[in-house]
């Protein structure tokens, strides 16, 4: 068996069997038709130690970040050990493969004046009547007011609000559900876009598939994540100041949920993180917020 053959395999066993999320069998896919390129024509059974050292550490001089060489590990590692299960291969050549430690980056956070200020901006456009904007007030007001991914967005269909409660049903990663709150701004948003906006979206349509869906593109499909990319670049990037994605919503809600002295275990909840240590960064950012304020004011510094 070829080392490519083996790793479609192996992501169909990821995304039937283990019911991973798409984007992480993509990236995993992705990662092993690196790892087939680097070893080139030998079959899967002749790899060893030694030829996946040498393509992590082709990944590490192309200067790749240690999260990205950590992911590539832990993908050849899942791909030898189920080979080995499933009989492919004798023995797994990955077992005394090491992962790089990642590095602790804290998210990038906008302060909740910031989001006033964009966000009322984004209301004022809205009120003139154009679509597109009554749309994406509504998307950033859902992603801030809600913590949610960019793919739980795109992925909510009309049922899946519940404008009366001002809660909202999403498929999370690993196909799990949770129901989470939005606030007041939201459902006014939202309110405003499916009855003013989302009908003359929807009369784009050319084809099939998009009538359930909650937010959509410009020519009347479901919208996608590189759509909601662009206009969380669009408003909040120039705000803080470089490169910006749906993301760092999520990152600001959780931080300000914090701040506001929140729970943690009810701000994991809300935010579908498996591990409560996923949640704890949050922490950080709150603590290093805390500290640069102490710095900046108290006299004893």
């Amino acid at each position: 068996m070829r080392i490519d053959e083996a790793a479609e395999a192996y992501a169909r066993h990821l995304a039937d069997v283990r019911r991973l999320s798409p984007a992480t069998v993509k990236a995993y896919r992705s990662d092993l038709a690196a790892l087939a390129a680097s070893c080139g024509d030998i079959g899967l059974p002749d790899v060893d130690l030694e030829h996946l050292r040498q393509w992590l550490w082709e990944s590490v001089q192309r200067g790749e970040a240690r999260s990205t060489i950590a992911r590539r590990t832990a993908a050849a590692r899942g791909l030898f050990a189920w080979a080995t299960e499933e009989g492919y291969i004798p023995t797994d050549p990955s077992l005394r493969l090491i992962a790089p430690k990642r590095g602790r980056t804290l998210p990038k956070v906008a302060t909740a004046d910031t989001l006033d200020q964009v966000l009322t901006r984004m209301a004022a456009g809205a009120a003139q009547g154009d679509p597109l904007a009554l749309r994406d007030h509504a998307i950033l007001e859902l992603l801030y007011g809600a913590a949610v991914r960019v793919s739980e967005v795109c992925g909510l269909d009309i049922g899946d609000v519940d404008h009366d409660r001002r809660t909202a049903r999403v498929l999370g990663k690993g196909s799990k559900e949770r129901v989470v709150p939005f606030g007041l701004p939201a459902q006014r948003a939202l309110d405003a876009y499916v009855v003013r906006a989302r009908p003359q979206l929807l009369a784009r349509r050319t084809a099939g598939g998009s009538e359930h869906a909650l937010f959509l593109g410009a020519r009347g499909g479901r919208i996608g994540p590189r759509a909601v990319y662009d206009v969380v670049a669009r408003e909040l990037g120039p705000e803080l100041g470089g490169a910006v994605g749906p993301h760092a919503l999520r990152h600001s809600a959780a931080t300000h949920l914090l701040d506001g002295g929140a729970d943690l275990r009810a701000v994991q909840e809300m935010l579908g993180h498996a591990s409560l240590g996923t949640t704890q960064i949050y922490t950080h950012v709150s603590s290093e917020r805390l500290a640069a304020s102490y710095r900046l004011a108290h006299p004893r510094a």
